[in-house]
């Protein structure tokens, strides 16, 4: 998963010169039907219909310690069923609001999703993968 330039920044001044940092207490995992850059930005999200970024507390439950370089999510991750079409979507992403705020890293799907009404998309245990190279 690519990180933005904004958690790059983060993690280069935490590191480096000691800046301070709070990590979120939640993180919100969305869903674009647009390749996102690493700026954070040309993220094009499904309007309406029912779709909502889905809340993830940030625990070691939800996202488990680190092993060899990567850290993956501890529970599946399950975005509402859809009440209309979402699109295509294409990528994942992960930001610290549930609209608008940083978009932290994201990732493509393994398969582009049409999601129609009463389609539900979940990421599995494990399913999401983030690490440092």
């Amino acid at each position: 998963m690519p990180y933005t330039t904004y958690l790059d920044n983060t993690f280069l001044n935490l590191v480096f010169g000691g800046t301070g940092y709070t990590p979120p207490a939640t993180l919100y995992v969305g869903l674009s039907t647009t390749t996102p850059t690493t700026s954070g930005g040309n993220i094009t999200e499904p309007s309406g219909n029912g779709y909502a970024r889905v809340a993830v507390a940030n625990n070691p439950t939800n996202w488990p310690a680190a092993s060899n370089g990567s850290k993956s999510n501890g529970t599946a991750i399950t975005f509402p069923a859809a009440t209309g079409p979402w699109g295509t979507v294409t990528y994942f992403f992960i930001a610290d609001a549930p609209t608008g705020g940083n978009v932290l890293g994201y990732g493509a799907l393994t398969a582009a999703q049409t999601i129609n009404q009463g389609d539900t998309l979940s990421f599995a245990a494990g399913a999401l993968t983030v690490s440092m190279s």
